[in-house]
């Protein structure tokens, strides 16, 4: 599982096998007429943005429901520095098929999408809270939703789950429940500083995108595999039994 971007600017320019309805369309067309109700200075204030941004997005939300605006498959639509670094427009038609099947995107607005799932463009955070969630957040509203369907399907591939995503993602579930129905994997980047490990984030997003795309392109099925990951200077410190990598 990967994260979604704040940045949205991608595109698809190539003819794909197939694409994909998200799971969960239905409530995010209903999320997306709550935030189509609000001004471009209630959004600013809403999600944190700027007025250009927030302008942006109105327009977005404006538009959800016609044509103006060009549904893309999920993982070409983010242009975020993990999906840089996953790369799919360099996947051919059969890898297509495999990372659309194994890769999961949280979403605030859809709550989880496949790679190949059409959407549009949108801003969404975790801690919004729209009129028809009873005071409920984004985190609290997607929880009873996705956690079952979540947990079904990675027991349906295997039963091993490599968390990829920012922190934050994980409250979109119940992770108490995951953890103890599957085995997750969460792989640690750090950098060496004055012989500490440092996070810095920049490195974390592109190790993630370029884990999910080894992971991914060579199918790996074992977790032991991920060991032998590779990135830019970022390998398994081998001290441990845990899935840490350092920039050596």
């Amino acid at each position: 599982m990967i994260g979604c971007a704040k940045i949205m600017t991608g595109t698809c320019l190539r003819s794909l096998p197939f694409v994909t309805e998200p799971r969960f369309q239905l409530q995010a067309n209903e999320n997306a007429v709550q935030m189509a109700s609000y001004s471009p200075g209630v959004l600013m204030d809403l999600l944190g943005i700027n007025a250009e941004i927030a302008r942006e997005n109105w327009m977005r939300y404006q538009h959800f429901f016609d044509d103006t605006q060009e549904r893309i498959p999920a993982a070409f639509c983010y242009d975020g520095m993990v999906f840089k670094k996953l790369a799919p427009e360099s996947f051919g038609d059969d890898e297509l098929q495999f990372l659309n099947s194994h890769l999961f995107i949280a979403s605030f607005l859809y709550g989880l999408l496949r790679p190949l799932d059409l959407i549009k463009k949108y801003r969404m955070e975790g801690n919004v809270i729209l009129p028809a969630h009873m005071g409920k957040s984004m985190f609290d509203y997607w929880k009873p939703l996705l956690t079952d369907y979540f947990i079904r399907h990675i027991k349906s591939n295997g039963g091993v789950l490599v968390n990829l995503a920012s922190g934050e993602m994980k409250d979109l579930f119940d992770w108490k429940r995951v953890l103890s129905k599957v085995k997750v994997i969460t792989p640690q980047f750090y950098t060496i500083k004055n012989g500490k490990p440092k996070t810095i984030v920049i490195y974390t997003k592109m190790c993630r995108g370029a884990m999910a795309r080894h992971i991914l392109r060579n199918r790996l099925t074992s977790p032991e595999e991920l060991r032998d990951f590779e990135y830019e200077g970022f390998r398994w410190d081998g001290e441990s039994e845990d899935y840490n990598f350092s920039f050596m």
